[in-house]
């Protein structure tokens, strides 16, 4: 049986809250996704999102990190006319967001063979972090209970 998971990272599959019919459902089930993703636990406080971006480059992505919210958007940039026989990868703009748990940040991004790789960090200041109070004093003495004889 699988506990639920409390991770720092929660999966962004909530969208618009009211769709008015089903064309509209079906047109953001697509967008959500797109592109594809996983998220990975490494340690207790580590964690990283792989997003597959095949024929994107990083300078037709934009990560940005903002209070527990982590944005991810890619726009191909115009080419030339190309005619293809078939064309099974995608290259329209997306906008995919993650919600990221108190103190979670982004230490790095990168990609590499269509791979955008982003590591995560939780780091919960010293502050925040629970911590044991000693208990000062002398250990009380035993009360001995008398025994009456009978």
């Amino acid at each position: 049986m699988r506990t639920q998971d409390w991770s720092p990272l929660w999966r962004s599959t909530v969208g618009f809250d009211h769709l008015l019919n089903v064309f509209d459902e079906a047109q953001h089930a697509a967008e959500e996704s797109y592109p594809p993703y996983n998220i990975e636990r490494l340690s207790e406080d580590r964690y990283q999102i792989t997003v597959a971006l095949a024929g994107f480059g990083p300078e037709e992505l934009s990560l940005t990190a903002e209070q527990n919210l982590l944005t991810l958007e890619g726009r191909k940039t115009a080419k030339e006319k190309v005619d293809f026989l078939f064309k099974g990868i995608s290259a329209r703009p997306f906008k995919r967001q993650f919600r990221l748990a108190d103190y979670v940040e982004v230490k790095s991004a990168a990609l590499r063979n269509g791979l955008l790789t982003i590591d995560l960090l939780r780091e919960v200041p010293e502050a925040m972090k629970p911590k044991a109070i000693p208990i000062e004093g002398q250990p009380r003495p035993a009360r001995q209970i008398e025994a009456q004889a009978a």
